[in-house]
């Protein structure tokens, strides 16, 4: 193996600790300096992980001894911080959304291809061991080809539980921005590139009131579309079903679950990385699968090693800035079906990613035993 890929983590907030953690365990990658516009998130983070470097996002960019930027930021930031990254000559790794808006999102890749770099974006939970079963079942043909998929994500929002909610009511955020991505991305994994869409989307409240600590009974104005619901059409032929919702108090809905002419499959919740599974072959019951590819612990950042090895190996990287583009235009695509009342075509075509080796990659450690998700 080279030298591990230096990477410089820039925002050190909530999800960094799983990031963190996940990357400390795998041999191909090394966390080398961290950075916030607080500095004290910075600090705490190069204490309690044993980092090396503080610096200020500057720094990181400019740093001759920085591979690859972890941009870790809120999602308003993501185009901003990448953009100066890849503008430094760094590779970039994007939490997701990959930015707010399409132009940006293009410049951003565009600029990487013309500099020979790489960016990567989350989720990379469909690389964990739960629906890279699913993707094995789907490639075997258990359940013929597929015909149709639901996706569901329906809960009441963050602001009974999140100390800073006000963000999830804003443009670029919302249940399809913010949850979105991970159904997106598990079926464009399994299934192939979306080529039109149509939505139907509102706000059924104006305000929200915060009930978490520090600042319940404060209310935050919704100026996002809180409930959207859409169809998706594959290449493929098969036609998917999405709703994002943060107005539904409870539901039965299933998560996720694709359907065949021979069988139906149902799927683990795609925030997650591990199971369960359950396969139904036509005339049967319905029967759990064992999951046994790797990775079914919470592995984010799983996505960075794999493109520090991509790198390595001359091969493309499976959470890719291509597809996270596709999920970013099939997102605004919905949106703006529900505005026009019109259907809409999604331009890109990115290609299907492999799936990932049932081999882990090199680790320092072993694997992590416990789940988290």
């Amino acid at each position: 193996m080279t030298t591990p890929l230096r990477v410089a983590v820039v925002g050190c907030g909530f999800i960094s600790d799983i990031y963190f953690q996940t990357l400390q365990t795998f041999a191909n990658v090394q966390v080398v300096a961290c950075a916030d516009l607080n500095p004290q998130q910075a600090e705490r983070a190069a204490g309690q992980y044993g980092i090396a470097q503080v610096l200020t996002p500057a720094e990181a960019y400019a740093h001759p001894d920085i591979d690859l930027v972890l941009n870790l930021t809120i999602p308003a930031a993501h185009a901003e911080v990448s953009l100066a990254a890849l503008h430094g000559g760094k590779h970039v790794y994007n939490e997701k959304p990959l930015a707010l808006g399409l132009a940006e999102a293009q410049e951003m890749l565009q600029l990487a291809a013309e500099r020979g770099l790489r960016i990567g974006c989350a989720p990379d939970t469909v690389l964990g061991a739960g629906l890279q079963t699913c993707r094995e079942l789907l490639d075997s043909g258990v359940i013929g080809q597929p015909v149709a998929a639901t996706a569901f994500m329906a809960n009441h929002g963050h602001e009974s539980w999140h100390p800073q909610p006000d963000f999830y009511y804003q443009p670029g955020a919302g249940p399809l921005f913010d949850m979105g991505p991970y159904y997106l991305t598990a079926l464009i994994n399994l299934m192939g590139p979306v080529e039109r869409v149509s939505g139907m989307a509102r706000a059924s409240f104006e305000t929200r009131t915060i009930t978490s600590q520090p600042r319940a009974g404060q209310t935050v104005q919704v100026n996002t579309p809180t409930h959207i619901a859409g169809q998706l059409a594959f290449e493929n032929g098969a036609i998917g079903t999405l709703i994002t919702s943060f107005d539904v108090w409870g539901s039965h809905l299933p998560l996720l679950e694709i359907h065949g002419t021979e069988g139906s499959l149902s799927l683990p919740d795609p925030n997650t990385f591990g199971g369960p599974v359950r396969l139904k072959r036509s005339g049967g019951e319905w029967e759990d699968v064992s999951v046994s590819r790797p990775y079914a612990e919470n592995s984010r950042g799983l996505g960075v090693a794999d493109l520090a090895q991509a790198i390595e190996q001359g091969r493309p990287h499976r959470a890719s800035g291509e597809v996270a583009y596709h999920v970013l235009e099939i997102m605004h695509g919905l949106l703006r079906s529900a505005e026009t009342r019109a259907e809409v075509t999604i331009d890109s075509r990115p290609a299907r990613p492999e799936p990932l080796s049932a081999a882990p990659l090199p680790s320092r450690t072993p694997a992590l035993e416990t789940a988290h998700d």
